[in-house]
């Protein structure tokens, strides 16, 4: 019996340095998990900058469409006003 045990103990020591290493994953893995939720969660700086970036060439876009549109329909009432010289 104490042969075998003599035997086994090795083998339990070589099993042991994973075992700890699964324990330590288990253990770690809902802080890793949180920290992922709230990075999705929150915003970096960079992304801020990139969507604030993106809404002021949207609104510069719309502002474009608007004042061409609007310098069309003066051009229009001045040519219906009888104006020769609308541009």
């Amino acid at each position: 019996m104490t042969r075998k045990i003599m035997f086994a103990m090795p083998l339990l020591l070589l099993a042991l340095p994973g075992c700890v290493r699964t324990v330590a994953s288990v253990v770690t893995a809902p802080v890793r998990a949180g920290s992922q939720v709230a990075d999705w969660a929150t915003t970096s700086q960079d992304e801020a900058d990139r969507n604030y970036g993106r809404k002021m060439r949207k609104q510069e876009a719309r502002e474009g469409k608007a004042a061409k549109k609007a310098a069309k329909e003066r051009r229009k009432q001045c040519r219906d006003a009888g104006y020769s010289d609308c541009d």
